[in-house]
């Protein structure tokens, strides 16, 4: 028989974890107690979320516009071809595959487009933020509400077989638009479709945001990364550059100007080409909805429909329609705006 005394039940599959030294039993006991925002369950989010859930985060609330495809399973860790069959959105079938995992943890599935409408709600109560975003409009939000809020959050993005990532305290350290004023220009910069992108890279990138999200959630904030770190995988090269300076130059508008206008709404876009999916994502320029009972009745006969309860689905002229109940739809098949605004306006309407 061991005479190692045995942990309590809530804390006993912490036991290897909490023998790191720097994080031990109290750090461990810190991370329950706390609650973190994943801002997309795609590739970097479904990893993150999933060390997360399974470091024992009190309360993860996940975040995700989207619904599971079969090109995702690559590199999106949370999900299977059940998921993809069924239609589910992302949010929904990670909380229920981490909830599997961990059931002593608190998980909010929420199917939403993050925007300046919604993320304050959004980041009510959390205590860290994790960008598993596609995009830098949206990030550029998340950097604004993170200012505004307090709020840390970790940056991170991926393609090909790099990736990188940085961590923002606010008021301590450079933000995000103390590294770029501006997102770079639509079509200036590589995507899933163009450049590919490898599932190690993404696991890569997401495991240091993650490890990054522990280390503020279990009260270590001095041990968090103050530089941009870059990594290629294929190369096998590690850079790292150092950005106080950037924060302390006084140019930047959010942290010096106290400027918001992706919060305020004053940038941003209301439609937006994913990464990958040879799609557009169309949303309703205000707060509303659609009812998927309607939708369906006036749809029936028009072209290969199906519906469950978190989205209807219609098959047509070689276009994927997905409407959510929030009014906003996904539309497949196109990656022009254009195109896509027509398809919605003659097969679903205003």
């Amino acid at each position: 028989m061991s005479d190692t005394p045995q942990q309590p039940d809530s804390l006993a599959r912490y036991a290897r974890q909490m023998r790191y030294a720097p994080l031990g039993e109290a750090g461990q006991r810190r991370l329950l107690a706390g609650r973190a925002l994943v801002c997309g369950c795609g590739a970097l989010g479904s990893v993150s979320a999933n060390l997360l859930a399974r470091a024992g985060v009190g309360h993860l609330r996940i975040v995700d516009r989207d619904f599971v495809e079969l090109t995702n399973l690559q590199r999106q860790v949370l999900y299977d071809e059940a998921d993809v069959a069924a239609g589910m959105p992302k949010a929904v079938a990670a909380a229920e595959k981490l909830r599997a995992v961990n059931s002593q943890i608190e998980i909010e599935p929420i199917v939403a487009d993050v925007d300046h409408t919604n993320i304050r709600a959004l980041c009510e109560g959390v205590d860290v933020i994790v960008d598993g975003t596609d995009n830098f409009e949206t990030r550029m939000l998340i950097n604004d509400a993170a200012a505004t809020l307090g709020i840390p959050w970790v940056y991170g993005g991926s393609i090909g077989a790099e990736g990188q990532t940085m961590t923002i305290l606010p008021g301590e350290t450079a933000c995000l638009r103390c590294l770029m004023q501006e997102p770079p220009p639509a079509g200036t910069t590589p995507t899933c479709d163009t450049a590919g992108v490898l599932g190690g890279a993404v696991s890569v990138i997401a495991s240091i945001q993650a490890v990054e999200a522990l280390k503020i959630l279990s009260g270590h904030r001095k041990a968090v990364s103050r530089v941009l770190t870059v990594i290629d995988l294929w190369d096998n090269r590690v850079r790292q550059v150092k950005l106080e300076s950037l924060g302390a130059a006084g140019n930047c508008p959010t942290c010096m100007g106290r400027e918001f206008p992706w919060l305020d709404g004053s940038r941003g876009s209301h439609t937006a080409v994913l990464c990958g999916r040879n799609a557009v994502q169309l949303s309703p320029p205000a707060a509303g909805g659609v009812s998927l009972d309607t939708l369906e009745t006036k749809l029936t006969g028009v072209g290969r429909m199906t519906r469950n309860r978190f989205l209807l689905r219609l098959e047509v002229d070689g276009f994927q329609l997905t409407v959510f109940p929030d009014g906003r739809a996904i539309v497949g098949g196109t990656d022009d705006v254009a195109v896509a605004r027509s398809v919605h306006a003659k097969y679903i309407g205003a």
